[in-house]
């Protein structure tokens, strides 16, 4: 009797070591952080893995950079302008050809629009449809500059607090293209178009001095007539 309780006692020891060593870990705390130790299967990504993300708009990233030292790629070389559009711009833990890339896309975009329309590639640099064009033109195609140049002077559609006064032209045909010029006291100042533009006919928006808030509706993009 006394044989098969101690046998009875050994086995059942053993099974609760193994359901122990099975349940996923051992309840202790981390020494350096005092929380407890994830299971080795777990999936939680450790944060200082995780690569920052570049700027969604194509201009330098908020986290921490690559130095200018390691802006290398791992196959080739790149060139003097490459590296000046690169420096400051490519978060750590990515490959800095990736960051390139992404500019001279967005070159690409704005020489293939700008050889058909180049209305069309100014309005899309205005309007944001071409992220990163500002910054990749002026290192990574050059030749563009009159089209950035042109972008520059121009804005969006929307709301514009204290528009510098001119004649402007909206980036558009839409038939439903409207807007308005207000003083500081709220009054309206000029307004336009009243009527649909003619087939060909462009929009025009003249804002006078004392313009306090310019608006437009549907109208795309404006620029300097």
């Amino acid at each position: 009797m006394y044989r098969r309780s101690a046998a009875a006692a050994v086995l059942l020891a053993a099974t609760l070591t193994l359901t122990a060593c099975g349940s996923g870990g051992d309840g202790k705390a981390d020494a350096a952080t005092g929380k407890p130790k994830p299971p080795a299967s777990s999936s939680v990504p450790d944060p200082a893995d995780s690569p920052a993300a570049p700027s969604p708009s194509g201009g330098k990233p908020s986290g921490p950079v690559l130095p200018d030292a390691k802006l290398v790629p791992k196959t080739g070389t790149f060139t003097e302008t490459e590296k000046k559009y690169l420096s400051g711009r490519v978060p750590e833990k990515m490959d800095p050809a990736a960051v390139l890339q992404t500019g001279q896309e967005s070159c690409q975009r704005v020489e293939r629009t700008a050889k058909h329309d180049k209305d069309a590639a100014v309005g899309a640099i205005v309007a944001g449809e071409i992220p990163g064009a500002k910054d990749a033109i002026p290192f990574l195609c050059p030749e563009q500059k009159p089209i950035l140049d042109a972008a520059e002077k121009g804005f969006g559609d929307g709301r514009r607090q204290s528009p510098a006064p001119g004649t402007y032209r909206a980036l558009t045909q839409s038939t439903t293209c409207a807007w308005e010029a207000k003083g500081k006291d709220g009054s309206v100042l000029a307004s336009g178009p009243a009527t649909p533009p003619k087939a060909g006919e462009k929009i025009t928006a003249t804002i006078p001095a004392g313009t306090a808030e310019f608006t437009s509706t549907a109208c795309y993009a404006w620029v300097p007539a």
